[in-house]
């Protein structure tokens, strides 16, 4: 029972870290913080992705390119251009990483105020950190499991982030259904998004990608952005006005 538990606290912290911080903040800048708390979140996703860490940068500048690319060979990851999920997974890698360690020239509307914090980013990045994160959850596993079927579960804190990353971008572009008719093959995976906290209603985010809130219809509940609005109305964080928040208005 405690290896299910902590799976799915390394699920839901990482999954809201990943939006909350990396897509919403980072990529699509809906909301401001603080410099002290922009610090805070970049440390608490290193604790949630432990091993699977991203960049705000490399992630933000590469789900800019998604948006403003998307289903062209110019995508960081469409189905449309890749034979499976796993070519899918190994393009973003390489793309990702050539954009964090910038090794590739990237138009200036793609980086615009994207947060970057390389000194931690280095380390957070690094084979110290990945391989310190593995080892602490083999010995946590160690310690906790109780049958032998719960270490199946153990390659899913290694590569939390890519797992969540490829729920999306590929299942989002393959099955679902879809609220606006779009020249993409973006679609939504869940009308209640349990699974993914809102990230699953990838249709809605391509038709209204400055929106705050991934739900459109009564029932498509966006779990991060109620936590959101909590944040915002506690002060972490503060919330734009749709006019000024787009990162669309860059493109």
């Amino acid at each position: 029972m405690i290896i299910i538990i902590f799976i799915l606290v390394l699920w839901y912290g990482s999954l809201f870290f990943q939006s909350f911080f990396l897509h919403r903040y980072a990529a699509h800048q809906v909301f401001t913080m603080s410099k002290t708390m922009e610090r805070i979140t970049f440390v608490l996703t290193w604790v949630f992705q432990g091993a699977s860490y991203l960049s705000a940068y490399g992630y933000g500048i590469m789900h800019r390119m998604h948006h403003a690319y998307t289903d062209t060979e110019k995508d960081p990851h469409s189905p449309s251009y890749d034979a499976n999920l796993f070519a899918m997974m190994w393009k973003t890698k390489t793309v990702y990483q050539d954009i964090n360690k910038q090794r590739i020239a990237v138009d200036e509307r793609f980086t615009k105020n994207v947060p970057q914090w390389k000194s931690f980013d280095n380390f957070a990045s690094s084979r110290f950190s990945r391989l310190l994160w593995i080892v602490l959850y083999i010995l946590f596993f160690v310690y906790f499991t109780t049958a032998t079927w719960q270490w199946l579960l153990l390659p899913i804190a290694f590569l939390m982030a890519p797992i969540h990353g490829v729920i999306i971008n590929w299942f989002g572009h393959v099955y679902g259904y879809v609220n606006y008719k779009m020249k993409n093959t973006s679609k939504n995976l869940f009308r209640f998004d349990f699974l993914m906290m809102g990230e699953g209603y990838h249709n809605n985010h391509h038709k209204h990608a400055s929106s705050p809130n991934f739900g459109v219809k009564w029932y498509e509940v966006d779990i991060t952005y109620l936590i959101i609005k909590v944040l915002n109305a506690f002060g972490f964080i503060k919330l734009k006005s749709k006019k000024i928040n787009t990162f669309n208005s860059v493109l």
